[in-house]
């Protein structure tokens, strides 16, 4: 049985819903999970002038929030992150950043990895942001494992080879859910074939 830790930064929900679906899936394919939301950092002024990110963020409070021990614990590690400017999310950022120990350990080398994030609009950097942030695990040594087109339901939600990616208007469509249930699926499904 493989595990996998979802590691998330979400700010009004639409990453939080994209990681319940991957999660879904990794557990569907018989994985132990973990999902994570990332712990906010940006100042409460920030916070409180969008009513959808306030309303988030207490609503979530209470959630379980990542730690480097959940990077540790895995075979398998899906990151998600709001598109920012064609980049991760600072928050994300300063997570990854602290995991400087793990790797010079070695303790992030030789798991798969993937990603999925979302953005305002469609053009908005999905796609860069996903590379970007498989920059991190080039550096780790590990294995990122994406959709591809090897599904036809990749293409109905978009067809972004890279990672599930939505645009965030409203809440993710039963596509895009799709596609997240299959990364978590294929993530859980490689990391167990790796594992023996």
């Amino acid at each position: 049985m493989a595990r996998v830790a979802i590691i998330y930064y979400s700010s009004t929900g639409t990453n939080h819903a994209m990681a319940q679906a991957i999660e879904e899936g990794a557990r569907a394919a018989g994985a132990e999970v973990r999902t994570r939301l990332i712990a906010e950092t940006a100042p409460e002024a920030a916070v409180h002038s969008n009513p959808a990110w306030k309303a988030f963020v207490e609503a979530h409070q209470d959630d379980p929030k990542a730690a480097l021990e959940d990077l540790d614990w895995a075979d398998a590690v899906v990151f998600g992150t709001p598109t920012r400017f064609g980049n991760v999310a600072a928050q994300f950022k300063s997570f990854i950043d602290s995991a400087g120990g793990l790797w010079f350990q070695g303790k992030l080398a030789n798991k798969v990895y993937a990603g999925f994030t979302s953005a305002q609009n469609p053009h908005g950097g999905q796609e860069s942001t996903l590379l970007a942030l498989y920059n991190s695990i080039y550096h780790f040594g590990g294995y990122i494992v994406t959709p591809g087109y090897t599904d036809p339901l990749v293409f109905k939600s978009g067809g972004n080879p890279y990672g599930p990616s939505v645009t965030a208007t409203g809440a993710p469509s039963e596509a895009d859910l799709d596609h997240a249930r299959y990364l978590g699926k294929r993530v859980a499904e490689t990391a167990a074939k790796l594992a023996g």
